[in-house]
């Protein structure tokens, strides 16, 4: 399964926070455009957000719905793109000694026309998507920590 990571300046509470964040999404999620809802019970099993795809005004709407969570720890998300597919995200936080996290992030197309690409294919392809996101998602996270331990001093 595809997969890439990066160590941030944040513990994983921190980190957790922005994922816990629906309204976030479109800030880490490289092609989230637009973010149109966010069920209460988000992160919960089974809760969703409502989102669109790609650049305007070519966009799909589209949602990404939680499959699995522990908060802190781990969250597995059904991102839905069609007509692209359906991919299976898995975003696992670990502590790095004090105050940072290694963010492991796995996807695999499970449905729709990227599913018949080898593993080793969507690798390629999708590597430099999730770089980019794990980058923008370690800024979300130290700055609002960051922010957070600035307001507490």
């Amino acid at each position: 399964m595809p997969e890439v990571s990066r160590v941030v300046d944040a513990p994983p509470e921190a980190v957790f926070a922005v994922l816990a964040d629906g309204w976030l999404y479109s800030g880490w999620v490289v092609g989230s455009s637009h973010i149109r809802d966010v069920d209460e019970d988000w992160p919960a099993a089974g809760s969703r957000i409502h989102h669109s795809v790609g650049p305007w005004p070519l966009h799909i709407q589209d949602v990404t719905v939680v499959k699995a969570m522990e908060p802190g720890t781990f969250l597995s998300l059904e991102a839905r793109g069609w007509p692209l597919g359906v991919a299976e995200v898995g975003l696992t936080l670990t502590p790095q000694g004090s105050g940072r996290t290694r963010i492991r992030m796995t996807e695999r197309v499970v449905r729709g026309p990227g599913k018949v690409l080898p593993d080793a294919v969507q690798a390629i392809l999708a590597k430099p998507r999730n770089d980019e996101a794990l980058a923008r998602l370690a800024d979300l996270a130290t700055g609002k920590y960051a922010n957070r331990k600035r307001a507490q001093s």
